[in-house]
């Protein structure tokens, strides 16, 4: 199929050809698209991000720590790192940080992990590396379950660029 694609073209999918298009968009978590499949048809591309968010506000708190962890450290040099994950931080500059800079981001992913069991989430689309640090060291000073919902609420925005990636509006 040829991306972005249409709702209506969306809703015409078979199973496999879904999860093909969207298997992806929840990071290492196919299983966020194969529920929101079930919820066809969708009215517009807004009901599909809708169906996203409801799969993964209504998962158990293991299923949401679980896709949590599968998102990468930022900045990092990981070589398993997803495609889009990759695009995205490349976006934000993430990708030719100076040493002084990739250390930053290396001490403050470790502090984050630290205080939180989890990677730090930021849907990094549209922001620069001063934005990121910022929040970084911001958030670092969360209480461990604002900071789960605050990864949550990322991880939708990240379904949405994601989402709109792919389908025209």
């Amino acid at each position: 199929m040829t991306l972005p694609t249409t709702v209506q073209d969306v809703n015409s999918l078979g199973a496999k050809a879904f999860m093909a298009t969207f298997g992806d968009v929840a990071e290492d978590s196919p299983w966020v698209a194969e529920a929101a499949e079930e919820m066809r048809p969708f009215h517009n591309r807004e009901a599909i991000v809708a169906a996203f968010e409801q799969v993964l506000r209504s998962a158990g708190r293991a299923a949401k720590l679980a896709l949590i962890r599968a998102h990468p450290d930022l900045a990092t040099k990981a070589k398993t790192i997803a495609d889009d994950s990759r695009r995205e931080q490349a976006g934000a500059g993430l990708d030719a940080l100076s040493p002084e800079e990739f250390a930053r981001f290396e001490a403050l992913n470790k502090a984050y992990h630290e205080r939180f069991g989890f990677p730090f989430i930021f849907a990094v689309r549209g922001a620069r590396k001063a934005d990121i640090l910022a929040s970084f060291e911001e958030r670092l000073g969360n209480s461990p379950e604002a900071e789960f919902e605050r990864a949550l609420d990322e991880i939708v925005r990240i379904f949405r660029f994601r989402i709109e990636d792919r389908v025209v509006s």
